[in-house]
């Protein structure tokens, strides 16, 4: 009997002691979820959505990307550095960079020259180095080819005719691969090496804009979520 007599108030207190220790197991698993995402964020992968049409065809408007944020940072940590992958930008990347006129908003583009090249366009075509570049995945959606000159709007000037320029050090000359509708170096400059955020990876959801009716009621929502789902983009690798 007597072991029994303490039973119930041994147990009593074991659960108390529990209902504490379960809740901090609780908020140590979250707050480490937290943190490994804030890491995976910041140092990692990032999740971004391209609002223009610059980079059509190869990236559409409403693609949603994953983006390697660490195959350009800077290597602090050794073991990181070990461990992923790491190398500079190449000719012919799509990157994610900070916009140099306004750091506040990223952009997409594609790295077409190098620090030290030297960058011409002529007649929308573009050379490197005096070298005519060929890339299929560029094209011009207006026929139109105009001169660079001064009664011109700026948008004309700069599109069809450029430099030629010798890209800086520490910088990287992009453009769109839609030339005729995307704003890039060829207006404000090359890209610095430190507005880089990442190269773009892969689509891992796609979805087409739409205006959405007026009194749209929920059922239609979400039917439209699934009717404007670009499918055939899921996981569709970035090149």
């Amino acid at each position: 009997m007597g072991p029994d007599v303490h039973a119930g108030p041994l147990s009593a207190r074991t659960e108390a002691g529990r209902r504490p220790s379960r809740l901090r197991d609780y908020l140590e698993a979250i707050l480490v979820a937290v943190v490994f995402a804030l890491f995976v964020r910041t140092f990692l992968l990032q999740a971004f959505v391209v609002p223009t049409p610059s980079m059509e065809k190869n990236i559409l408007v409403g693609d949603h990307l994953i983006v390697n944020k660490f195959l350009y940072a800077p290597r602090f940590l050794p073991l990181v550095s070990r461990l992923l992958p790491h190398r500079a930008v190449r000719r012919g990347d799509v990157i994610v960079f900070k916009f140099p006129e306004d750091p506040r908003r990223d952009f997409i583009k594609r790295a077409v020259a190098l620090p030290g090249q030297t960058v011409e366009i002529r007649d929308k075509e573009l050379f490197v180095d005096r070298v005519r570049q060929s890339d299929p995945r560029a094209f011009h959606s207006d026929g139109r080819v105009f001169r660079n000159e001064p009664d011109l709007p700026e948008a004309y000037r700069f599109r069809d005719q450029h430099g030629p320029i010798r890209v800086p050090p520490r910088s990287y000359f992009a453009l769109g691969d839609n030339r005729d509708v995307s704003r890039d170096s060829r207006f404000w400059g090359p890209v610095p090496e430190e507005n880089l955020k990442g190269r773009a990876l892969f689509v891992y959801w796609s979805f087409a804009p739409q205006e959405e009716p007026a009194g749209a009621g929920l059922f239609q929502r979400v039917a439209g979520l699934f009717s404007r789902t670009r499918w055939s983009r899921t996981l569709v690798a970035v090149r």
